[in-house]
């Protein structure tokens, strides 16, 4: 099942037509990226320099002001060709797309963080918290914020802060005593007592470098404190964290096609021709393209959904039930190029068994039922 069917603006063949010259020189890393759990900047800053961070900027601020269809599109095809690298560039164009388009700050502020991203920067919230769980239960964060001496003073420590090594910003949740809420601060990258805890120590996207962020009293104006919450927040959708199920229809996008390769490539002396000729391999084959097809027609029909105005009123639990459905049948289609291949797929030089246990652990273990 190709995306090509989903392909309908010149902004989408454009864009996809510049990501495809880095497809071989993402994919080089990807391996070297995995065993050394070292974040891709080469494919990071090749995205910086080529205008992709800037896209999801609305068009009044500078930027190209694309949709989320059209991110879910890229975001799909930059994690096709390494999953580190998608889903660490993923956060920040659906911070900022969050951002902009529910209007979040005060205009002053936005309009400074635009010139920011158009400068290159790179944001990500940093939310999660050992003791809390995940930020969408309402967890309070231990994560604090202090007036003192006119300034605020944050202190606490955030987990599973991808990208920690190329953020220029981070965008961090904290509990305001004096206001009862919780408030988000935008601190940057060199702000003192501000510092990463280099623990990213896990079996799957491992380049994605998501160690904790250690706040030791530091110190921001009132310019930096961007966000307050009075209430639970999730009360408004917020159609850009498909960006997430989108690096797992990439990643078993790739998983197929290896495994098609592989199938049209591996003939045993045992018959004549290559295994695709073989009936068992070519019903799986046949299943890995249903569970593609389902995934794409339910992930972009809720993106375009979402798009429209006057449908985005009527969306209910899609947004979740699209992650859901997403994640899960990737799993499927991972396991299934896994059988296919055999027990080749199992060796540390063979892509498959990457692509295995990115379905595992951050990717959805901690994410598959946060819906």
């Amino acid at each position: 099942m190709s995306k090509a069917l989903f392909v309908k603006t010149n902004i989408q063949k454009e864009w996809l037509e510049k990501l495809y010259k880095h497809e071989d020189n993402f994919k080089s890393y990807s391996k070297e990226t995995d065993e050394k759990a070292r974040f891709p900047k080469e494919n990071i800053k090749a995205l910086v320099d080529m205008g992709y961070t800037k896209l999801t900027l609305p068009k009044a601020y500078g930027g190209e002001g694309i949709s989320v269809t059209d991110m879910i599109l890229f975001q799909e095809t930059i994690s096709s060709f390494d999953s580190a690298t998608g889903l660490s560039i993923g956060w920040h164009q659906s911070v900022v797309g969050q951002l902009y388009e529910q209007k979040l700050w005060k205009e002053d502020k936005l309009r400074r963080f635009a010139k920011e991203v158009l400068a290159g920067a790179l944001v990500n919230r940093a939310v999660s918290e050992v003791q809390t769980g995940s930020p969408t239960r309402g967890g309070r964060p231990g994560t604090n914020a202090a007036r003192k001496d006119g300034k605020w003073v944050i202190s606490g420590q955030k987990a599973f802060t991808s990208m920690s090594p190329a953020l220029t910003h981070f965008l961090v949740s904290a509990w305001v005593e004096e206001k009862e809420g919780i408030g988000f601060f935008l601190i940057e990258k060199g702000a003192q007592g501000l510092s990463v805890k280099k623990n990213w120590n896990v079996i799957a996207m491992r380049g994605t470098e998501s160690h904790d962020l250690v706040l030791d009293h530091v110190e921001v104006s009132d310019e930096n404190f961007v966000e307050f919450n009075e209430g639970p927040r999730g009360e408004k959708l917020n159609g850009w964290i498909l960006h997430i199920p989108a690096v797992y229809l990439g990643i078993a996008q790739a998983a197929r096609d290896y495994a098609i390769k592989f199938a049209t490539e591996y003939s045993p002396n045992s018959i004549s021709g290559p295994i695709s000729q073989l009936p068992n391999v070519q019903n799986l084959i046949g299943q890995m393209d249903l569970e593609l097809i389902k995934m794409r027609h339910v992930l972009y029909s809720v993106a375009e959904a979402y798009d429209d105005p006057a449908r985005r009123p009527l969306i209910t639990n899609e947004l979740g039930a699209a992650k859901h459905i997403v994640t899960n049948s990737s799993i499927a289609v991972v396991d299934k190029a896994m059988r296919l291949v055999g027990a080749k797929s199992l060796q540390l030089s063979n892509p498959l068994q990457r692509y295995y246990r990115a379905m595992s652990e951050r990717g959805c273990i901690t994410r598959r039922w946060t819906i």
